[in-house]
């Protein structure tokens, strides 16, 4: 009896998680995840690093139409996709890239892309957090583009 408690314990705890898109909005989780593989597609490259340029270009772009909404709107919407089917690409490098020094620099700014996503998701409908957080995400959008390029 202790086992089953503790499993219904846990589903009720992962279904009552905030923020999971999946459970409090799965017609927007599964249309996220459509539109970020069509991002991908579009992007792709033959070589993974001028991939990885190409959805930064498209980051840069939307950030800057980003700042000034609310909500999940439509430019913050295709930021967010953006930066997952970036995060998506760069987890997936090969070996050879990897192994170059300039790699450890990227994985530091992608964990601090990461960071200042996080903290403009929550401040998404509050001008003008929202506005200053986009802006030192497309700030740090241009230092990983600096650090991709060191890739090639």
């Amino acid at each position: 009896m202790p086992r089953y408690s503790s499993f219904l314990l846990v589903v009720i705890g992962v279904l009552s998680l905030n923020g999971c898109a999946m459970y409090t909005s799965p017609s927007t989780y599964f249309a996220d995840r459509s539109a970020r593989k069509d991002i991908a597609a579009q992007a792709k490259d033959a070589n993974q690093v001028q991939t990885l340029l190409n959805l930064i270009t498209m980051m840069e772009t939307s950030a800057k139409g980003a700042e000034g909404g609310k909500g999940y709107d439509q430019p913050f919407r295709d930021l967010h996709n953006q930066f997952h089917a970036y995060d998506k690409e760069f987890c997936s490098l090969d070996k050879a890239t990897r192994a170059k020094p300039a790699y450890d620099l990227a994985v530091t700014h992608n964990k601090e892309l990461w960071a200042i996503f996080l903290r403009t998701w929550k401040f998404k409908d509050d001008q003008p957090q929202r506005q200053q957080h986009v802006a030192l995400f497309a700030a740090e959008v241009k230092e990983l583009r600096e650090t991709i390029e060191a890739l090639k």
